[in-house]
């Protein structure tokens, strides 16, 4: 089929690179070879004039596209286009839905050897791929009978230049003077409107058709007003053309100036007839010159490049080498093979921008290449291999303390069940990750069966017996007494917390009678001049004990968690106010501002701490 125009320039630069590779140029081709060889390339563009992608296309990146998303955009692309302008689009789609179904069809593969299946019997139907399939097949219909239908077209333009120019060669033996030039509009119009023909025969019928041409003018010497006029217009319209190629010998981008190269020898072909005899060689002249330098500029980019071609060898068997001796023999968990990971992407990529080989020096590399990324890639998914069996443990281990969970959740035999509850919630945080497809799910599962007891239990112990309700009003009693308090000294505070504590616990709907009593203390110690650390602890303490023996293991793990956040807080205030101190190395020690830092770092150490202390003893709790 005919080369997509989109990917030309591409494919000459390696075809260039490819063809006598190994062989050095050591002069340029003549003049007679630049132009031989350009105008095979108009006779090649000619024929694909109408075959062109449409570049007004948008450029998706099909890569992020699902599945159906794919076909969606394939379904489009033919409904919207001609088939033989979007093959570029087409196979970048093939591309990103071969991999994506590549990947599914092995993932499926993978399911069902894992739940005891053969591998000769696995069979995967789906409705995705058959209509992927059947709009492709759609495509591959239509392009070719496209390309079936362009042949037919070529040959018969062929034809009808071919009867133009026996038209041109009847007019000139017949050569009536007064029809004649009239006449000879006529043909040159018809022959503009012939679409292509086969490039094998492009550039024989140009010829031809020109040679008579000139023989026309040559003989038209009874209209010479005609003929000079027409000499003098295609003459201006030639001189353009040479001053346009002579710009484009100083184009940096040689892919470009040829390209336009090709434009102004199809136009002096096609679009302008000839000039005054006694003109033509020397303007042909000057138009082969600038053809040939343009040309032997291509050539020379193209040597240059084939001579950085054992360069980018180089560094790419650098890269190679780095990847053999990568030490990889002492990753033993998931981190360090995600770092693994990214260290190697970083050396594939360094990989890529060494540059690119053609064809015949890229293979051999490449094999090597991928032979050292497949060393790593096996050890690596040995590992995750390895890994994902013992996810598949712990995923039994965890489904079956969820049937413990939910076997417990309704039960009243509060004692055993707050036991069991409290050791598979233990044993839960031991067991190690499941695959992720399943964690979330479970989680809510065993979470939800926890959730449901714990509330059912705490619910029943908030029912207080005639008991806790004497507790209740003792406490209200002992409460209001407390705040008629006037003055109070270290040991009748001492002896007011242990006789609180002496009246007994409170049922947890009460439990905010102890926030008072708290807070009544700390009115009566802010009068006090002393070391309130022995009353602060003597407060946390009795209520830490309290959620611990009513199991409040959530409400534990939340003030373990805030305290944790106060001693970092803490430890970056002392930093900061050190770090502040350090400006003033050379101060008086008793500048203002110095003693006031060093007092707020005191403070703040003390109080740091007290904060160790109720971290120390939160700890020991179990829950």
């Amino acid at each position: 089929m005919l080369e997509n125009d989109d990917n030309k320039a591409v494919n000459k630069e390696e075809e260039a690179l490819e063809t006598n590779n190994n062989q050095e140029v050591n002069e340029q081709v003549d003049a007679t070879e630049a132009i031989d060889e350009i105008e095979k390339s108009v006779a090649e563009e000619a024929e694909k004039e109408d075959e062109k992608e449409d570049d007004s296309l948008p450029q998706i990146d099909y890569s992020k596209l699902s599945l159906e998303e794919l076909i969606d955009a394939l379904k489009n692309l033919l409904n919207d286009n001609a088939a033989h302008k979007i093959k570029s689009q087409v196979e970048k789609i093939r591309s990103s839905f071969n991999k994506k179904f590549g990947k599914l069809l092995a993932e499926k593969k993978a399911q069902f050897l894992e739940a005891g299946g053969n591998t000769i019997d696995f069979k995967f139907n789906s409705p995705v791929k058959e209509e992927y399939n059947k709009l492709l097949s759609e495509y591959k219909r239509t392009r070719d009978a496209y390309y079936s239908e362009l042949e037919n077209r070529l040959n018969e333009n062929l034809e009808k230049r071919l009867l133009v120019i026996e038209r041109l060669k009847a007019l000139i033996d017949e050569a009536d003077p007064k029809t004649m030039y009239t006449v000879f509009k006529e043909i040159q119009d018809s022959w503009r409107q012939i679409g292509p023909v086969p490039k094998t025969r492009y550039n024989d019928t140009w010829k031809i058709y020109h040679f008579h041409v000139e023989r026309f003018y040559d003989l038209l010497h009874l209209s010479k007003d005609y003929r000079d006029l027409d000499f003098k217009n295609n003459l201006e319209e030639k001189l353009k053309i040479i001053a346009e190629a002579e710009a484009l010998t100083l184009e940096k981008d040689v892919n470009y100036a040829a390209k336009k190269l090709q434009d102004l020898h199809k136009a002096w072909k096609e679009d302008i007839g000839p000039v005054a005899s006694e003109m033509r060689e020397e303007i042909w002249k000057k138009f082969s010159n600038a053809t040939k330098k343009i040309h032997d500029r291509r050539h020379e980019h193209y040597k240059e490049m084939r001579s950085k071609v054992q360069e980018i060898i180089e560094k790419k068997l650098e890269v190679i080498q780095e990847l053999n001796n990568y030490d990889f023999s002492k990753n033993d968990s998931h981190n360090d093979w995600q770092k693994s990971i990214k260290e190697i992407e970083k050396l594939r990529q360094k990989y890529f921008d060494a540059g690119k080989l053609p064809y015949a020096k890229s293979e051999e590399v490449w094999q090597k290449f991928k032979a050292a990324t497949k060393r790593f890639n096996a050890a690596k998914n040995a590992f995750y291999k390895q890994e994902k069996s013992g996810q598949q443990d712990n995923l039994k281990k965890k489904l079956a303390l969820i049937k413990i969970a939910e076997s417990f959740k309704d039960s009243e035999d509060w004692e055993e069940a707050t036991n069991t509850m409290k050791k598979i919630q233990s044993d839960w945080k031991k067991i190690g990750h499941v695959p992720r497809k399943f964690s979330d799910d479970i989680w809510k599962k065993f979470k939800a069966a926890c959730n449901h007891y714990f509330d059912r239990y705490h619910q029943q112990k908030n029912a207080i017996s005639k008991e806790q309700q004497a507790i209740v009003d003792a406490k209200k009693e002992f409460l209001e007494k407390l705040k008629e308090t006037k003055k109070a000294t270290k040991d009748s505070l001492t002896k007011a917390i242990n006789d609180w504590n002496d009246l007994g616990r409170l049922p947890r709907k009460f439990r905010h009678l102890d926030g008072k009593f708290n807070k009544q203390l700390d009115l009566l110690l802010d009068k006090l001049s002393v070391d309130k650390t022995e009353f602060t602890m003597l407060k946390f303490t009795n209520t830490i004990d309290g959620l611990a023996d009513d199991n409040e293991s959530r409400k534990l793990e939340s003030e373990e968690i805030f305290i944790r956040k106060k001693i970092d807080e803490i430890k970056r205030e002392i930093q900061q106010l050190e770090n502040n101190l350090g400006f003033f190395q050379n101060a008086d020690e008793k500048n203002p501002l110095v003693v006031n830092v060093k007092n707020q770092v005191k403070d703040f150490k003390e109080n740091l701490d007290v904060w160790k202390q109720k971290l120390s003893y939160i700890k020991k709790k179990d829950y």
